[in-house]
């Protein structure tokens, strides 16, 4: 059998109703959800089957909403006898998922954290102060410049997420990240638009959020991961659970390399990917960045055979 990962999707991803399909059939997805209720003292299910999309886009709300399906989809993969991959990969929030699945937290843990991570993001700058958007079609060099250019007057903003060639996501101050935007049109960007959120994350304004998540993180049981996962900081995999844990809490304001994760997959010899999570982003994306890594996405029953399938086979 071809060389397997498994790749868990960041903010972004989520949508209400997503895997109820997966659930009115396979159990195992709801008793997830239970399990993740938990810890959150709400009905996370409810939430986002009858929830407002407005109620899921909160970070606080995402980041365990999200979590809690990948592992959902984890699960439900080794039930139904999936093959169990040799690395794993998570772009931004989905490096938690892959954690869990590797083993190195404990699942409820691991939705206290992110819960927690959600809120200190959210309130480590006011709203209307930072700000993200996306830029397509220019060389990363040349956005990195445009950055440089408009970060003036105390204002940061710089390249956060990595995620393709010729796309790149920016951050920082709302000011900066305006000006940047500006001057990537100049440069003859294909698209250059602001994205619906209100904090800069994976920048330096995000570290006082990072010193607060390292304070729990360190309260909470780490071990060695049963599967190799590949981190966001450095695009490397580690073994060492207080290296993992100082880089848990790095990612909040390091930018994420999704190109060079993918790189590694592919260096390490993987030539299938499964995205577990709902959506397929990471699976478009990868197809821009390795395109001899065939992927297959895991977000509703058609998708979930179709997955089991390929790699069965």
């Amino acid at each position: 059998m071809n060389t397997l990962a498994f790749v868990f999707p960041g903010q972004g991803s989520q949508k209400i109703g997503m895997l109820s399909d997966l659930a009115a059939t396979y159990p195992q997805v709801l008793e997830t959800f239970a399990e993740a209720s938990r810890p959150l003292g709400y009905d996370l299910w409810a939430l986002c089957q009858r929830g407002s999309a407005e109620e899921i886009a909160q970070t606080e709300r995402t980041q365990p909403l999200l979590l809690t399906a990948s592992v959902a989809l984890w699960r439900l993969w080794g039930e139904l006898g999936g093959a169990r991959p040799v690395l794993l990969a998570g772009h931004s929030l989905g490096e938690w998922s892959a954690l869990v699945c590797a083993g190195v937290v404990g699942f409820e843990d691991a939705v206290e954290l992110v819960r927690k991570r959600g809120a200190y993001m959210q309130e480590a700058v006011p709203a209307g102060v930072g700000a993200m958007a996306a830029v397509m079609g220019l060389e990363t060099a040349q956005i990195e410049d445009c950055c440089n250019s408009a970060a003036v007057d105390g204002e940061i903003v710089q390249a956060v997420n990595y995620n393709a060639p010729g796309q790149v996501v920016i951050a920082g101050h709302a000011g900066a990240v305006q000006r940047a935007v500006e001057a990537c049109k100049r440069a003859g960007a294909k698209r250059a638009l602001a994205l619906p959120v209100s904090a800069p994350f994976h920048t330096p304004l995000m570290r006082p959020a990072a010193e607060r998540l390292a304070a729990d993180i360190a309260a909470t049981a780490f071990t060695a991961p049963a599967i190799p996962v590949i981190h966001n900081v450095h695009a490397r995999t580690e073994a060492d659970p207080a290296v993992i844990r100082r880089l848990m809490a790095e990612q909040i304001y390091s930018p994420v390399p999704w190109v060079d994760c993918v790189a590694a997959l592919r260096g390490a010899g993987v030539r299938v990917a499964v995205e577990c999570g709902p959506g397929r982003v990471l699976a478009g994306l990868n197809k821009r960045i390795a395109p001899e890594i065939a992927s297959y996405a895991t977000e509703d029953g058609a998708s979930l055979d179709a997955a089991l399938a390929a790699v069965a086979g």
